[in-house]
């Protein structure tokens, strides 16, 4: 049992039709599961049309401001003034009751990845509780809040933010023993004046600390002052990890190789090492993020070095595998899928992934393998948005990609500032490229695949799957 009728009503002060129990927390009549408490938040549409679905299904309540149409009225219903804030006062009694330590993650990319590296590293030392997929906003954190369990050892929580004013409200709501921030870069500027004030928004998940609580932050980047002068404001213990001389936990070496990034750092000068098993500089430091974050937890850190080797990318955020054409010829290609969301700073960390790996010789119609770029839109950028995406023609080491696409409306201004070798098509639309898939690889390439998920271009992705079987890459290929 997760929350029994009466907790329930006691933490929102609603009025029950009847007595329940409930063993899950669900705001998605498609995705709910038998003995789930349905919440009808009101979103895009009002979670109230779909209680009488959600109770076919087995839903063991419903949390509602009022009995819904085509609803009995002694129906399990939990009847609240406002939906929204009786799940934050779920969140807050379920932080209540249990003895976990809470981490909270923030930053402007590597937030999802950094969580599940944390799930990762805290399910082997006990009972680890995570937040599903990106579930990171105002309705997100507190229904992560709300399925923990009371017996949770370690609790993660990402918190992101699309406008100023939202991390500390919600830090504050899960109070927590540790809180990170990944990274400060330009990201959703529509909302913000400058990349400075996103650093005070990121800066304030320290709000959210409990007395004596650690703030750990990026010692690499412009805005470290800011997040160094928050945590002390706060009271907090400060945590630097990075590259430069003066972070806590100081990154001294990422070897990318085909299938993993092989790291060697010190901790507070004592040396470590630990493996990620996908390339990526930006996954080494975010994964010497993770372990700054387990010891400051108290666990123990040869395990979280051992168990951070078990983790990979979620799905669309960088994850690598073999698209195999043909089995008996041994013809393949391999699809770097990072189609889930974009910016400035995640684009150059995928790129540095894609100029750091191998292509195959030999197996194609080309003969040369060849590093492909297909690049989306980068949403919620602001009035600097075309200048942002244009800058990625002076990458570093760009020049090692063959070919890049682009996709969208604003990636008309990376495609006119591409050299005329480099260029590839620009298209209105993912679907636009998705249609015509198999004229974008030959065998023994290796494309990557980014954009912000409005730009829809894992639907090129999709099709890219659908011309052969896909399997991770193997030892050592490439």
């Amino acid at each position: 049992m997760l929350w029994s009728s009466s907790d329930a009503a006691k933490a929102t002060g609603g009025r029950l039709t009847r007595n329940w129990t409930a063993s899950g927390v669900s705001i998605d009549s498609r995705t709910l599961q038998p003995g789930d408490l349905f919440v009808a938040l009101k979103d895009a549409r009002d979670g109230h049309d779909f209680v009488a679905r959600a109770l076919e299904k087995g839903a063991a309540a419903a949390l509602v401001n009022r009995v819904p149409h085509g609803v009995s009225p002694d129906a399990p219903l939990l009847i609240v003034p406002e939906v929204q804030r009786a799940l934050e006062g779920l969140g807050a009694a379920a932080r209540a009751r249990t003895g976990a330590k809470v981490v909270g993650v923030t930053g402007s990319a590597g937030k999802t990845s950094t969580k599940e590296m944390l799930r990762a590293i805290l399910s082997g030392q006990g009972p680890t509780h995570a937040a599903e997929a990106s579930y990171n906003n105002h309705w997100g954190v507190p229904l992560t809040l709300a399925r923990m369990p009371a017996d949770a050892r370690f609790a993660v929580i990402e918190i992101g933010m699309n406008h100023p004013g939202e991390i500390a409200p919600l830090a504050r709501l899960a109070r927590l023993d540790v809180a990170l921030v990944t990274t400060v870069a330009p990201a959703h500027l529509e909302a913000f004046d400058s990349v400075a004030g996103i650093a005070h928004e990121k800066a304030s998940i320290f709000d959210g600390l409990v007395a004596g609580g650690t703030a750990i932050f990026n010692a690499d980047i412009e805005w470290t002052p800011v997040l160094a002068d928050k945590a002390a404001a706060v009271g907090a213990v400060p945590v630097a990890f990075g590259t430069v001389e003066a972070a806590d936990f100081r990154l001294l070496e990422a070897r990318l190789c085909d299938e993993a990034t092989v790291c060697r750092a010190t901790r507070r000068g004592e040396p470590i090492l630990y493996k990620v098993a996908s390339p990526g500089r930006h996954f080494a430091l975010n994964a010497l993020a993770a372990l700054a974050v387990a010891e400051a937890l108290g666990a123990d850190p040869m395990i979280a070095a051992h168990d951070l080797g078990r983790w990979e990318p979620p799905v669309g955020r960088g994850q690598r595998e073999r698209i195999v054409l043909d089995i008996v010829e041994e013809t393949y290609f391999d699809l770097i899928d990072d189609a889930f969301n974009a910016n400035p700073a995640s684009m150059a960390a995928a790129l540095d992934v894609l100029i750091a790996a191998r292509p195959t010789d030999g197996i194609g119609r080309v003969g040369g393998g060849r590093r492909i770029a297909i690049l989306g839109d980068m949403l919620e950028l602001g009035p600097t948005e075309a200048a942002l995406h244009a800058g990625i023609a002076l990458h570093p080491g760009l020049a090692a990609v063959h070919l890049i696409h682009c996709v969208g409306p604003r990636m008309r201004a990376l495609h006119d500032a591409l050299p005329r070798g480099q260029r590839g098509d620009w298209v209105e639309t993912a679907l636009d490229l998705a249609a015509r898939a198999r004229s974008l690889v030959d065998a023994g390439d290796i494309l990557l695949v980014k954009g912000s998920k409005g730009s829809k271009v894992s639907l090129v992705v999709d099709a890219l799957r659908k011309m052969g079987q896909a399997t991770p890459p193997t030892e050592g290929s490439g």
